[in-house]
């Protein structure tokens, strides 16, 4: 099945074997994020989260760019002019689907295949992977025009890389390639752009032979356990196993079983065979 938006959409999509993938559209603006694509984005999660024919979420951009952030005028200039009540609104619009995104039922990738800048970050730490393309550019370049990285830019770069480095990428607003964004761990690899989609459905095919509950379980939990103590920690997933076994005892009893009594897999190197199980 495949499904596609409008020509003129600020954000495209279509779904093939079991991948949702998901461009903003606004190759002309190196695909920055207006008021009207994050409402747009939010419509577009919400056709896509609890759509069967939807395993994984890809992520990526029409034309050169992944994100160059948030649009100067549209998003800043334009909503600053209606007050603070217009403000708010479109931060509730850009941070509740970024939200959304990080929290999505569905596996998910940032394809990075061009230019990933400022407010851009806050959907690339959403996605659950990231793979880049090494030409790409990442860079915070808020310091150039005289503010700090907000929308959990600074957030995104003091989780997901060193402190120094850290430091350096947010003050001298110096871009990056896809490389040092590996080598910082920005995201989780980089291959050449010619070989970024074929990457990109080597990873998904992984993930869409797992367990679908188990997945948004494990999700779930790496993120959750990387603010709380040990104990705690501890307590969560104890507790998240056993829901993931409550909604999903066939699938469980099926692994145990594929391993245990046919010994036709090794959960250390493969995933058992879900189709024996549906």
């Amino acid at each position: 099945m495949t499904t596609t938006g409008n020509g003129d959409d600020c954000v495209a999509f279509n779904i093939e074997d079991g991948i949702a993938w998901v461009r903003f559209n606004r190759p002309d603006k190196r695909n920055s994020m207006s008021p009207k694509l994050n409402r747009r984005m939010d419509a577009v999660l919400d056709a896509l989260e609890f759509h069967d024919d939807v395993g994984l979420l890809v992520l990526s951009g029409e034309g050169s760019a992944w994100s160059a952030g948030m649009d100067l005028k549209e998003y800043f200039r334009e909503t600053e002019a209606g007050g603070l009540g217009a403000v708010r609104q479109a931060q509730r619009e850009a941070y509740g689907w970024w939200r959304r995104l990080r929290w999505f039922q569905k596996p998910t990738i940032a394809c990075v295949n061009g230019w990933c800048f400022g407010g851009g970050y806050g959907p690339l730490y959403a996605c659950d992977l990231a793979i880049a393309a090494e030409e790409a550019m990442f860079g915070l370049s808020e310091i150039n025009w005289g503010i700090l990285p907000g929308g959990g830019a600074t957030k995104v770069v003091s989780d997901l890389i060193p402190m120094r480095d850290a430091m350096y990428h947010a003050l001298t607003g110096e871009p990056v390639d896809g490389r040092k964004a590996a080598e910082w761990r920005l995201v989780n690899e980089a291959v050449p752009r010619d070989r970024l989609e074929a990457r990109v459905r080597e990873i998904a095919a992984v993930l869409l032979a797992k367990n679908p509950i188990a997945l948004k379980a494990t999700k779930d939990a790496i993120r959750r356990v990387r603010e709380m103590t040990y104990d705690n920690a501890e307590d969560y997933l104890v507790r998240a196993q056993e829901a993931a076994n409550f909604h999903d005892a066939q699938g469980r009893h099926e692994g145990l079983r594929q391993f245990i009594d046919e010994k036709s897999y090794k959960p250390g190197l493969a995933a058992y065979d879900r189709a024996r199980s549906i």
